[in-house]
């Protein structure tokens, strides 16, 4: 038995969730996947699945061995890395986690530069804004906005960016234009959804030391932000965006920013990743790389 082969297959089991599913990532057929494990097991003396008709489920012993997996392959994957890097050809996979607006504004339109200039490094992006296990999920980094809880992650900060609060030339023609915070109750805004709780997010703004909340009347709710930004567009409500999620419509005419005068806390952008004595190459050319595209896409929020 391969025991590397066998350690990669069963990680890879463990992140797809199932036999099946694990196949189709390696390329092989499942009856090979599950003989892989049985070997795997039977080597070790100790269960690793639990296996069901419907599910498969890590064991205690399994998640320890997962965990020494990981970090056994990464080291193998940087000890690759570091050899090719001497002729100029980085080489691995790179599982990288963000929110889907970050991905679709600055990360996937750059990203041929990034395959361009390494063409041994594959990319695969986890889009999303829950919150996840890294070792667990088998993501190598992940990029979030807000203040990060505190953790054993390495942090790198990225920038960071402003809301504005913005409205249709339909709405403002329709409504007027809220003159200031007091003024705001008595306009409707369009309702954003968490997408990790499912509860509306709340609008609030700095004055000096004092923070103060503002409640929204919604008529419309949604939970995506690319709808968010067109609920606006489409004349549903005030929106308070990202700065750069409305760069483009506000250039357009398609939005009019209000309140400039009122500020809100920035919020920072950060990329994340677990401690390692060795970093994939690979891993650490993607973070390089996207500190160095965010970084100067923040200069203009």
């Amino acid at each position: 038995m391969d025991r590397l082969q066998a350690m990669e297959t069963f990680t890879r089991v463990v992140e797809a969730g199932g036999f099946k599913r694990a196949a189709e990532t390696l390329g092989v057929l499942p009856s090979t996947v599950t003989k892989t494990i049985k070997d795997l097991e039977a080597h070790l003396g100790v269960q690793l699945l639990n296996r069901t008709t419907r599910a498969v489920s890590i064991t205690d012993a399994g998640l320890r061995y997962y965990d020494s997996s990981k970090a056994i392959l990464r080291e193998v994957e940087a000890a690759e890395g570091a050899v090719g890097k001497g002729t100029g050809a980085v080489r691995g996979t790179v599982r990288a986690g963000m929110p889907p607006s970050l991905a679709r504004y600055f990360i996937i339109p750059a990203l041929s530069h990034f395959t361009a200039r390494f063409p041994g490094i594959g990319i695969d992006l986890q889009l999303g804004d829950a919150v996840v296990d890294l070792v667990q999920q088998g993501i190598d980094c992940v990029i979030r906005a807000g203040e990060p809880q505190p953790s054993s992650l390495v942090l790198r900060r990225l920038g960071a960016f402003h809301w504005y609060v913005c409205a249709s030339p339909a709405y403002l023609e329709r409504h007027g234009e809220p003159l200031g915070i007091a003024a705001l109750r008595d306009h409707l805004a369009v309702g954003y959804a968490d997408s990790r709780t499912g509860r509306p997010t709340s609008w609030a703004f700095q004055d000096g030391d004092q923070l103060h909340p503002v409640s929204m009347k919604t008529r419309v709710t949604v939970n995506d932000t690319d709808g968010y930004v067109a609920a606006g567009v489409a004349g549903l409500g005030l929106i308070r965006a990202a700065s750069y999620m409305v760069r483009r419509q506000l250039a357009e005419g398609r939005l009019v920013r209000i309140l400039p005068e009122l500020e809100a806390p920035a919020v920072p952008l950060s990329l994340l990743y677990p401690q390692s004595r060795h970093l994939s190459p690979a891993v650490r050319a993607f973070i390089d790389w996207c500190v160095e595209v965010i970084g100067t896409e923040a200069k203009n929020w």
